[in-house]
């Protein structure tokens, strides 16, 4: 059987709920998958056959002990601003659309996640389904298939996941449970308080009121922990604070900023702030130009608000400064577009890597790669192999005084205190990290501590067992099929 996930708005913790029941089952040798018709995220995940899905469903199948699939996230969105976005289905880019013409489509999209959805319950049997936003948007009923018109069809309990430290957590709870269509309402078989900070016996007196209104059970009151998982969406850009790391890395958090989930591991181990367009560049040890889902567009704000000459003045004393996707088309001499990223045109780059980028066509390079760096200077040197994936539209080309900085991908400076590459996850490998870090520590005349390996699946276990210590899973546990003993 599965169950359902819903949230009472975005960013309440509906995907590390279901993250956690997954490793809590996995744990429990149950077979499960993590579902999600509808995504709206630029953190996206590229699968072993090149499938690109959000990077929620990626990180609950690895919770799962599982391969991520397109089946997980069958309809994703990625914003490009002007009310249009992208539309990726089953892995695969659609076609670009304004909001009012994708609502058009409501019937098919829900078919297609219903294909899915069967799909995965086929090989797994059971199924953790994750909403989309706050399921109780009164408007959208009709459309909605990521809470409503999925739950109608699904007919699967329902448990809903409010946010306390928002504040207003009864009207959350309450208010959400009540508005759900009459059919939908006896669905929902309890509530998860998230994110609470103190002591959660101070809520009892809550966990009574909710259950006298509702009649139904609060299955935990789960405080606010942080585990480190990958981030699904820019909402989490909020909650991001730099560190009091010495070493200090500047990420410039253009508006359509994509995959940052790509930083997360240095966050950890260094002082990273993402910069907002207009505030200065100066003091920072690294510089890096991230993923961006319209890279002409991000291109002319970052000249607007006069990144592009203190780049220049960064690179003049010295300053590393890295491209990843977008960051890296960025750094070039020139891009061209025929109408893909906008209206088209030749556009100038910042000139720092002798490359040329033309967009033409819709089709988009997704796929795994493993690659070792071959380019110069002590960061490129010290890197090794790495692993991670490729997602863009437009090809690169080497001009006659590029210097490749992975082998046949990517570009140096000659150098090496410039580079670029369309290697996402390049600093999730601790390799890398290291190479960077222990060059600016040097740099800085401060000791310089190695990252260990990195410890995804450990992180999970910490996360199913902070769960199951404040949730009940027991309660949840019928509505899931066991195997059968031998």
């Amino acid at each position: 059987m599965s169950i359902m996930v819903l949230g009472t708005s975005s960013h309440v913790g509906k995907s590390i709920t279901v993250a956690a029941l997954c490793r809590a089952l996995r744990n429990r040798n149950i077979p499960v998958a993590p579902f999600k018709s509808q995504n709206m995220s630029l953190n996206s995940f590229v699968t072993e056959n090149g499938a690109e899905i959000g990077i929620a469903q990626a990180m609950q199948a690895f919770a799962a002990g599982i391969a991520p699939t397109a089946e997980m996230n069958p309809v994703l969105l990625k914003p490009k601003g002007d009310r249009t976005s992208q539309v990726v289905l089953l892995g695969k880019p659609y076609r670009d659309v304004e909001i009012g013409n994708y609502y058009m489509e409501t019937d098919e999209l829900l078919a297609i996640a219903l294909d899915a959805y069967h799909h995965l319950e086929d090989e797994y049997t059971n199924i953790v389904v994750e909403g989309a936003g706050g399921a109780a948007e009164l408007n959208l009923y009709d459309r909605d298939i990521a809470n409503i018109l999925l739950a109608k069809s699904l007919r699967l309990p329902i448990v809903l996941v409010g946010d306390i430290e928002r504040g207003g957590i009864f009207a959350q709870l309450y208010g959400t449970w009540i508005l759900l269509p009459e059919e939908v309402r006896p669905l929902v078989v309890g509530f998860i308080v998230n994110k609470f900070r103190g002591d959660p016996a101070l809520f009892e007196k809550g966990v009574t009121e909710i259950e006298r209104l509702t009649g139904l059970p609060v299955l935990g009151v789960v405080p606010f922990t942080n585990i480190p998982l990958p981030s699904e969406d820019s909402l989490s850009l909020q909650d991001k604070k730099a560190g009091e790391a010495p070493v200090k890395i500047a990420i410039l958090r253009l508006p359509r900023i994509s995959n940052f989930t790509d930083f997360e591991l240095l966050e950890r181990h260094a002082s990273v702030t993402y910069v907002q367009p207009g505030t200065s560049l100066q003091g920072f040890d690294g510089i890096i130009l991230p993923g961006t889902k319209n890279t002409i567009s991000d291109l002319a704000v970052l000249r607007e608000c006069g990144w592009d000459q203190e780049i220049e003045k960064a690179h003049q004393k010295g300053v590393p400064i890295i491209g990843i996707c977008g960051g890296y088309q960025m750094l070039g001499t020139r891009i061209e577009d025929s109408g893909t990223e906008g209206e088209g045109g030749v556009f100038q780059g910042l000139g720092l890597l002798d490359i040329s980028t033309t967009f033409k066509g819709y089709d988009k390079t997704t796929v795994q790669v493993n690659r070792t760096a071959t380019g110069p200077g002590p960061i490129l040197e010290g890197i090794g192999t790495v692993q991670g994936y490729e997602i863009h539209m437009g090809e690169s080309t080497f001009g006659n005084h590029a210097v490749p900085a992975f082998g046949t991908e990517g570009a140096a400076s000659e150098d090496g205190m410039v580079f670029g590459t369309y290697l996402h996850g390049l600093f999730s490998n601790a390799n890398a990290c290291n190479a960077l870090l222990e060059y600016l520590c040097t740099k800085k005349g401060i000791p310089f501590e190695r990252i260990d390996e990195e410890t995804a699946d450990a992180d999970y276990d910490a996360l199913a067992a902070h769960f199951e210590e404040h949730v009940d899973i027991e309660a949840l546990l019928p509505f899931f099929q066991t195997p059968k003993t031998p």
